[in-house]
């Protein structure tokens, strides 16, 4: 098996195996809470606090020299 049918294969198992777990948690409706709630805190919390330090970043690396 060359490299390029193994990364294929291994996209192609790893597709699948992502749209299972949509169907399993969208026709599940404690799975569907529990996945709306995650999504929530995750924008509520961790996405905030990534673009707040990528501004920082971005601040300090457009400062001139001293």
């Amino acid at each position: 098996m060359t490299s390029a049918t193994a990364r294929t294969t291994a996209n192609v198992v790893l597709a699948s195996a992502a749209i299972a777990a949509a169907y399993v948690i969208v026709t599940t409706p404690p799975l569907r809470l529990l996945a709306g709630c995650a999504t929530r805190r995750w924008l509520g919390t961790s996405l905030p606090d990534y673009l707040v330090k990528e501004i920082r970043r971005a601040w300090m690396e457009s400062a001139p020299a001293a």
